[in-house]
């Protein structure tokens, strides 16, 4: 005890040398510093991992919700050759959706359902799809099958979204997650029958993506621009096209933006003050002089006039600007404002490759904004159809007779390859599901499906 107490001592006086306590205070200073440095690799580390498990969620989601969507357009098939392609659709986002399933922080006996379903969805669709390839129709349990896989896909999928909902507002946080969230994934996979199938084959076709926001409006880019005609203008003559199109009495004062791009249109921007504190912003191109997009900042109070009276006031906008022959497609209510797709109509015939988008404010009926570029990419006042090969009654032949037809049109629409195909439309659904299918016109095949998802706020398309 005593050499203790001596070795005390000693170290204390040790410290009233100078030299000494510099030393230390020197030693402490570097442990401290080092302590920092580690502490904030350490949270570096966990931050990079953290933004690798949210892409890698965020991704898992995005490809259930697909696979979900797609075994659904499967059921509705009636073409070997597009069933073939919707299937191997739904194989490789059941992969890609396993991919990052597994990046997860999650145990894997946790998992084991969820990845045993996902990777029977795949599965099956490999071997169904190579069915199709061959020639062969689904059989009814077949169809059967994928019904009962997009109904467990369903549930996976509202399980994520909560989940995305969840960690999005700092409910959950991905050490929670780890045994938690496991336990939430695995709980509308683990319904699965384990006997709801045979034996699996495979197969391989090519990949495309879903529609949304209004039919066909991502195969909106013609390199072409063959609606955008006209000489090149000046940037005066750019803002009085702005002002005329917005309203001459409603412009209190516009300004310039100079030149920029939209999409792939060369424009004039400008911004024009209306009222006492809306402001417009609106992009000519030039390129013809042709409004390109326009957009306005107020807020819109209360909800007055009802969407079927909206979508006229949008039509009738669009006669009043020179744009002829529309017909309202789709819209989306959301804020007090309904944005609605109106499409060209040639000789009855709906052509939409030439989409324009209106908003359209609730609380009044004031147009606050225009997107044409789907239109200017594309829009030619009088297109040479190809002669329909097929009566309306032979292609009604062709759609899936799950399908109980409400109405059918012709129209035109784009294909991923830049080309456009003349098909008959049928809209219909199946009980559950509303559907559109699409017949090539000139071949007698199933050119495309779209579902339609009806939402209080409006119709859109996948």
């Amino acid at each position: 005890m005593g050499k203790i107490k001596n070795k005390v001592y000693d170290f204390k006086d040790r410290l009233r040398d100078r030299k000494m306590l510099t030393l230390v205070v020197t030693l402490v200073a570097i442990i401290l510093v080092l302590a920092v440095w580690i502490y904030k690799k350490q949270m570096d580390y966990r931050g990079l991992a953290e933004n690798g498990y949210n892409n890698a969620f965020y991704q898992l989601v995005e490809y259930v919700n697909r696979t979900e969507v797609l075994l659904t357009k499967a059921t509705i098939s009636n073409s070997a050759k597009h069933g073939a392609e919707t299937l191997t659709n739904v194989w490789r986002d059941a992969t890609l959706a396993q991919s990052y399933l597994a990046r997860l922080p999650i145990g894997s006996q946790e998992l084991e359902n969820t990845q045993k379903f996902l990777n029977q969805v795949a599965d099956y669709s490999y071997s169904l799809a190579n069915k199709a390839i061959g020639g062969s129709e689904l059989s009814q349990e077949d169809l059967d099958n994928l019904t009962s896989l997009s109904n467990y896909s369903k549930g996976l999928k509202d399980t994520l979204n909560q989940l995305e909902v969840d960690l999005y507002s700092g409910n959950i946080k991905w050490g929670e997650l780890e045994k938690k969230g496991g336990e939430a994934l695995t709980q509308e996979a683990s319904n699965l029958s384990q006997n709801s199938f045979g034996s699996l084959e495979e197969g391989l076709h090519q990949y495309t993506g879903l529609i949304y926001d209004g039919a066909f409006s991502e195969h909106m880019t013609n390199p072409e621009r063959v609606g955008l005609t006209g000489d090149e203008i000046d940037e005066q003559t750019a803002m009085n096209v702005a002002k005329e199109f917005i309203g001459n009495d409603k412009v209190k004062e516009i300004s310039s933006n100079g030149q920029s791009q939209n999409g792939n249109i060369e424009c004039y921007s400008f911004n024009a003050k209306v009222g006492e504190s809306e402001e417009y912003y609106i992009s000519v191109s030039i390129k013809g002089g042709h409004v390109v997009s326009m957009n306005s900042n107020r807020d819109v109070v209360g909800e007055n006039i009802s969407a079927e009276e909206a979508v006229k006031l949008g039509k009738e906008f669009l006669e009043q600007r020179e744009f002829k022959n529309m017909g309202e497609t789709y819209y989306l209510k959301m804020d007090g404002i309904l944005t609605v797709n109106y499409a060209y109509k040639q000789n009855g015939i709906t052509m939409y490759p030439d989409l324009i988008k209106v908003k359209i404010a609730l609380d009044n009926g004031e147009i606050l904004g225009l997107e044409s570029t789907g239109y200017l990419n594309s829009h030619r006042e009088t297109r040479e159809l190809a002669e329909a090969k097929i009566t309306v009654e032979q292609a009604r032949e062709k759609v899936n007779k799950r399908l109980s037809v409400s109405s059918s049109g012709m129209a035109v629409i784009p294909t991923e390859w830049n080309t456009e195909v003349l098909c008959y439309e049928f809209k219909g659904n199946t009980g559950e599901n509303d559907f559109i299918v699409y017949i090539n016109a000139e071949t007698g095949e199933e050119q495309d499906i779209l579902m339609i998802i009806n939402t209080p706020d409006g119709t859109l398309t996948e």
